[in-house]
């Protein structure tokens, strides 16, 4: 119980976040026509915020599944490489469907909270740092859908800059550090623009224009900004 307790502990910060910026989905998704109970079904079964806003927008729009499909692998991708490096720091009494119910929470937050932990992480621990964003994120979105039709439209349209304030403050930190990740912003939203802009793309779906400016830019930065780490093995 301590082991949960302390989990719940460190992951009050990350809730109070998760639902502030959830209620925001929930607003974008009533916005669309989803009812409350299935936004927050949505928030429940997905726990990623770049691909809920990213699905739902690509739903409305009447975008084909495969390009869905693509759109959440690219995005959400991440979060495999995010359970892998977990899983090292698993316990080794944690059994297989135990670290399988584990990975269904990692989250970017809840990643570097559990990295972090110098003691090797237990399941009570991992599942007090989960459940209450989880749950704080899908009471959130519900919060949010219902709320839809009692705020006035000055305020929905407020509460929609929290999407983007948020992905500002997590790459932000790593511009400052790495000129890499900077070049590597810049590219890929000068991709975004020109695609958004030139006749030449306007039959691009924004689905396919998340994909391609993530690859092209996470390619460039792979061949011509190496880490200090790949340079020191080439040499």
């Amino acid at each position: 119980m301590n082991e949960f307790l302390r989990g719940v502990r460190d992951s009050v910060p990350i809730a109070l976040g998760y639902f502030s910026v959830s209620f925001t989905f929930g607003i974008m998704a009533a916005g669309f026509g989803i009812p409350p109970l299935t936004a927050g079904a949505i928030s429940l079964l997905n726990v990623t915020s770049a691909g809920q806003f990213a699905g739902i927008s690509l739903f409305a729009s009447g975008a084909a599944y495969f390009e869905l499909f693509l759109t959440q692998l690219i995005i959400n991708l991440r979060y495999a490489l995010m359970s892998i490096t977990i899983s090292q720091k698993l316990s080794d009494k944690i059994k297989t469907r135990h670290r399988l119910l584990i990975s269904y929470g990692i989250t970017d937050e809840i990643f570097a909270v559990a990295l972090t932990n110098e003691k090797p992480l237990t399941l009570k621990y991992m599942l007090g740092l989960e459940w209450v964003p989880i749950l704080s994120w899908t009471f959130g979105t519900l919060a949010g859908a219902i709320a839809n039709n009692l705020l006035p439209p000055s305020i929905q349209s407020a509460l929609g800059i929290a999407l983007y304030a948020m992905f500002v403050a997590i790459v932000t930190p790593a511009v400052r550090k790495s000129r890499a990740v900077m070049y590597v912003a810049f590219i890929a939203m000068a991709l975004s623009i020109l695609f958004y802009v030139l006749p030449l793309f306007s039959n691009l779906s924004s689905g396919f224009s998340i994909i391609i400016s993530t690859v092209v830019a996470s390619a460039i930065g792979a061949v011509f900004l190496p880490t200090k780490e790949e340079e020191e093995h080439n040499k």
